[in-house]
């Protein structure tokens, strides 16, 4: 490989809260503690990566940087341009141009803005669950009400949406707006043609404004593909607001550097004119350089390299949990490079509540987070996108002082 994903990359006292925040206050499902003595912190946790970014992202802000003047600015055209091509080879778009494209201050607040664009605080949102907890936190701290349809896995243990729990849902609560999560954050599930435009159907029936959250589409696994929620009918193109990010493509959720895509104008005028009447939304130029950088042919050779690191690692772990850890239930991932692991057998079989195990976990370094407040009752959620070799130290001190203890 021309990239490293092999060494162990020391992020400590370098603005990362997945190494420095934690043991820094009360242990809870989001925070781990701090490892008992003689045992490092391995960080499995908050959804970022621990491999170095390409190297074509640096060198494009060192040279930014490298002019001694950060005033007032307008998007390069090469933004745009950028964009429009990385939609174009890796997502099959077609007729994207820079009116459809703007910047959004993190994929969370283009959620809020498009739904304080078509809704009141006190409305209803439908999301399917379990659910990524920046929806529940973004959206319940915004006065929206949160109405959940469960997904379910079906006899091969695959993640499935509940057509009929959605539109029952919809109808009963009057709800306008829904958040579509492609790829699927938790459960990693990289959603079929068919799945995505029945989904679609029941929202045009009940005249919902779509909000695709599609800032994993990149990270998929081999044998997969991303599906962009507008490409599935006419309907979609023009009922739905896609946000994208190279933030967890590319590890640079510290830089802010989001955008959307809207073609429909009526939703496009209406969703900016919110975003931009406080002033907030303004875009950072050292991360327009980032996304510059990050979206050339230097940043695909690393992606794809990556992929196949990530597809390694999730093979292995999955591989593993099988194997050793009876009574730990997953679906495979399809994307993203999270796990998330259904304790609720071996809790039964071995008399444990989720919180010991989370906790024997954090005590033996191995920082993995609580899923309930993903809506997964006895779930844990686990990143992956380490190297292979710390992956493998974590799962060997889980079989030794957790599952197998």
């Amino acid at each position: 490989m021309r990239y490293d994903f092999t060494s162990i990359m020391d992020r400590h006292g370098m603005d990362a809260i997945a190494v420095d925040a934690v043991g820094e206050g009360e242990p809870n499902g989001f925070l781990p503690a701090a490892p008992d003595p003689g045992f490092d912190a391995i960080p499995m946790w908050v959804a970022d990566m621990n491999f170095p970014t390409c190297p074509a992202i640096t060198d494009a802000i060192v040279k930014r940087a490298q002019h001694p003047a950060f005033g007032y600015f307008e998007p390069r055209d090469e933004y745009f341009d950028e964009i429009i091509h990385w939609h174009e080879k890796r997502n099959g778009a077609t007729g994207l141009t820079r009116e459809c494209i703007g910047y959004e201050n993190g994929v969370l607040g283009g959620v809020v803005s498009t739904m304080q664009s078509f809704a009141a605080p006190g409305d209803a949102v439908l999301l399917h669950s379990p659910t990524y907890i920046g929806f529940t936190g973004s959206l319940s701290n915004a006065g929206y009400k949160l109405v959940l349809s469960p997904m379910y896995r079906d006899e091969q243990g695959v993640w499935r949406m509940d057509f009929e729990d959605m539109a029952k849902k919809i109808e009963k609560n009057h709800i306008h707006c829904a958040v579509f999560c492609s790829p699927h954050n938790p459960t990693g599930r990289v959603w079929e043609r068919w799945e995505i435009e029945k989904a679609m159907e029941v929202y045009r029936e009940h005249d919902c404004v779509v909000i695709s959250d599609e800032i994993w589409s990149d990270l998929i696994m081999p044998g997969h593909t991303h599906i962009p929620t507008q490409a599935v009918s006419e309907d979609a193109h023009m009922r739905t607001v896609a946000l994208y990010a190279p933030s967890k493509t590319f590890n640079l959720a510290g830089l802010v550097g989001s955008y959307h895509i809207i073609y429909n104008p009526y939703i496009r005028d209406r969703v900016v004119a919110t975003s931009k009447k406080c002033h907030y939304n303004e875009m950072n130029v050292l991360s327009m350089h980032a996304l510059i950088g990050a979206y050339s042919a230097d940043g695909e050779e690393w992606l794809d390299e990556l992929r196949e690191v990530l597809g390694g690692n999730v093979d292995w772990a999955v591989d593993y949990i099988r194997e050793h850890f009876e009574g730990v239930e997953l679906a495979k991932p399809e994307g993203t490079y999270m796990l998330f692991l259904d304790c609720t057998k071996w809790c039964e079989a071995h008399g444990k509540t989720i919180d010991e195990v989370l906790r024997a976990g954090w005590r033996v370094g191995v920082d993995w987070q609580d899923g309930r407040p993903f809506h997964g009752e006895c779930h844990i959620r686990m990143n992956l996108a380490l190297p292979l070799s710390r992956v493998q130290e974590a799962f060997g001190r889980l079989d030794k002082y957790v599952f197998s203890a």
